[in-house]
């Protein structure tokens, strides 16, 4: 459990290193769901979006060694999704976030918001 957390803690890490705003952790680990953790976030613009989704592939690279499995959402940056296997992360522009509010589909799970970088 410490491994996750540790690991949970490097892509966020990686979200704010690019001012990543609004980051929830979605831990699901009671439920019966398809991954432990989703981590979500947003970006002001789609640039940094993407700027966001290379700092967490290359900050967890080089503290974890570890990569995603697969990256979808690169053509329009406007809601990309990592898959890290029992722990997805959601980068998303703020009106796809309001839009899908996976916060509220994910509501029985436990929540914790991140505070913003200052």
């Amino acid at each position: 459990m410490a491994e996750t957390e540790t690991f949970v803690n490097r892509i966020i890490e990686g979200i704010q290193e690019k001012k990543g705003k609004r980051i929830t952790i979605v831990d699901m680990t009671c439920l019966e769901a398809v991954c432990s953790y989703f981590i979500i976030c947003e970006g002001t613009s789609n640039t940094q979006i993407m700027a966001i989704t290379d700092s967490i592939h290359e900050y967890v690279r080089k503290t974890t060694g570890q990569k995603p499995f697969a990256t979808d959402g690169l053509s329009n940056a406007t809601w990309v999704v990592m898959d890290y296997g029992d722990i997805m992360v959601h980068v998303f522009e703020p009106d796809s976030r309001a839009f899908y509010n996976l916060e509220h589909l994910w509501s029985d799970a436990k929540l914790t918001d991140v505070p913003d970088m200052v």
